[in-house]
């Protein structure tokens, strides 16, 4: 598959070991008119180098950090509209339709989300994720978070920080321009709280970002949930 040479929208996927979930993703995105991929691994053991490859979009590699790697996808893109998107996640052709469609006039935003779960309690998770965003402007990984360049280049990039780099996006996009919400609805994965319970995760997430926006450092965040080698965030903040 030839490269888009002109594209609207430059997708940036960071990912490591998720050939899995990147494969599904890139099946939905990669031959999108007006748009580019470009995955940025941070050295996984598994086939995501071949699905790249497969499905001809762009594979870059990076050190194993999230905002590096998105730095990274965002130096490669070529697009007006730079879309972080997680390698789980899933898209649906509205989305696709929408974002090209607003690529030329807006700013930033985010869409809603819906998690995969079947659980009631994955849909009343999901509609709180999205009314917070709505109050706050704060938005997260898992809302697909879009930022034009103009924008993001006023900001200094993504923030090349270990933890909350997207809680910390937000809050420099959010002084020059309240987020656009696109209310089509981005499936991201529930399989953080499927694999570590809904009351654990939910808590976590809520304990590392209260202390965030108390004025911890995002190193010592960093530093406290991976001290001792093994991940307490593994699939939660990840």
């Amino acid at each position: 598959m030839e490269p888009n040479p002109n594209p609207l929208v430059s997708v940036v996927v960071p990912t490591l070991n998720d050939a899995g979930p990147l494969g599904e993703l890139l099946g939905q995105i990669a031959s999108a008119d007006g748009f580019e991929v470009i995955v940025v691994d941070g050295g996984s053991r598994d086939d995501s180098r071949a699905i790249c490859e497969g499905c001809g979009v762009f594979f870059a590699r990076s050190e194993p950090h999230r905002a590096r790697q998105m730095r990274r996808g965002t130096a490669l893109a070529r697009g007006e509209l730079i879309w972080f998107l997680h390698a789980d996640a899933y898209v649906e052709r509205a989305l696709l339709d929408v974002l090209r469609d607003a690529a030329g006039s807006v700013l930033w935003g985010r869409f809603d989300v819906r998690l995969s779960g079947a659980s009631p309690v994955f849909e009343a998770i999901g509609w709180l994720m999205n009314h917070r965003s709505h109050l706050t402007g704060i938005c997260t990984g898992d809302q697909g978070i879009f930022v034009s360049r103009r924008l993001l280049d006023a900001v200094g990039g993504m923030p090349e920080q270990p933890l909350m780099e997207d809680i910390e996006l937000s809050k420099r996009l959010r002084r020059l321009a309240r987020p656009r919400r696109i209310r089509e609805r981005l499936v991201a994965s529930s399989r953080r709280w499927e694999r570590n319970g809904v009351f654990r995760t939910t808590l976590l997430m809520w304990s590392i970002r209260l202390r965030y926006f108390l004025g911890a450092r995002p190193e010592e965040l960093h530093a406290r949930y991976y001290s001792d080698g093994r991940s307490r965030l593994r699939g939660t903040l990840e």
